[in-house]
């Protein structure tokens, strides 16, 4: 084939390929079924919910002014407000589902917001809410006093409360106070306080007082003590006066039967025992054996004095011994004048 025979031939082969895809786009898509387009439109969204809220104290009072802010599971917010006159507010219109209520205001100087909570919205109802804000606590201020001076004492401990239950315990630091916060459950609660520890050197405070508190309002509580009774100490010169009278015994010392230098009785001569004199009558009058008194306790040191009995008894013996020895030689000296024969006349 000739050359310019082939070139007509491509060209119609060429266009018969680039109009094959454009016919093929230009094909008309198939129609939808009836069932499909029927099933969409039958199911309808999801009805709405609501939140209703009622803000109370713990009296039963009702609260307006109290800020709400509610927020949906992605943290965005689904609404906001404040409660009205009647304590009431609501969130309309919301999608089922769990929303976080924070309370960012009570509204009151007397009350504290709520912690915040979960609310489950439901298709087509209303969830109803009552929320209690709490009292703010009383601001207690804690003196410890000296019952004379009115000196701030401390370690002062002492608890308080009201009714069997215990709701605050405090105790005084180095300036004599202490303060704590006491809760309150009515706008103005009685309470009891109890001293348990005195401060150091001080007497403990035995009986409960009482007082009232109010929400938020500060209160004062001061509790005194006496110190503790102590005996006086001996000043240096309260020296006892009183000098004891009796002296320390001495031991007691007796003589023995026959003291040095004393003389002995002489023996009784049987052939004397006549009439006259008899040695042995002077002889019982000098002391025999431990005749001596025992000192008595108590009485002065043995200082010999006591033996002046034995002086007397010894002169006493030695005059008695003379005079028997006088008889006997008188006696002696006669019988030798005697004459032997007795025959003789004078």
């Amino acid at each position: 084939m000739k050359p310019h025979q082939i070139l007509p031939t491509l060209a119609l082969t060429t266009a018969a390929v680039l109009a094959t895809p454009a016919a093929a786009v230009a094909a008309p898509s198939p129609e939808p079924t009836p069932s499909a387009t029927s099933a969409r439109a039958e199911t309808p969204p999801p009805e709405a919910g609501s939140v209703e809220i009622t803000k109370k104290d713990p009296a039963g009072d009702v609260l307006s002014g109290a800020a709400f802010l509610l927020l949906d599971s992605a943290g965005q917010e689904a609404g906001s407000g404040k409660t009205d006159a009647q304590g009431k507010l609501t969130f309309p219109d919301l999608a089922p589902g769990v929303y976080r209520l924070k309370e960012t205001a009570s509204g009151s100087q007397l009350h504290e917001v709520v912690a915040d909570q979960d609310v489950i919205v439901t298709p087509g109802a209303t969830t109803r809410l009552t929320i209690t804000d709490p009292f703010k606590a009383a601001k207690v201020l804690l003196q410890a006093k000296d019952s004379k001076t009115g000196k701030l004492l401390p370690g002062a401990t002492v608890n308080i409360g009201t009714g069997d239950s215990t709701l605050l315990t405090l105790t005084t630091g180095a300036g004599g106070t202490a303060s704590g916060q006491l809760p309150v459950s009515t706008r103005k609660a009685p309470f009891w306080v109890k001293q348990t520890k005195a401060p150091a050197g001080y007497d403990l405070y035995k009986p409960s007082k009482t007082f009232t508190a109010g929400p938020g309002a500060p209160v004062t509580v001061t509790v005194t003590n006496a110190k503790t009774a102590t005996s006086p100490k001996p000043t240096p010169s309260d020296k006892p006066t009183h000098k004891p009278t009796g002296t320390p015994s001495a031991p007691t010392v007796k003589p023995s039967s026959n003291p040095t230098g004393a003389p002995k009785p002489m023996p009784t001569d049987s052939s004397t025992s006549g009439t006259g004199s008899s040695p042995t009558a002077s002889a019982s009058a000098a002391p025999t054996g431990d005749s001596t008194p025992a000192t008595p306790t108590g009485s002065l040191a043995h200082t010999g004095a006591d033996t002046t009995s034995w002086i007397a008894g010894g002169a006493g013996l030695l005059v008695a011994a003379g005079a028997v020895a006088l008889v006997v030689t008188r006696r002696r000296g006669v019988v030798a004048l005697e004459p032997d024969d007795t025959s003789e006349t004078i």
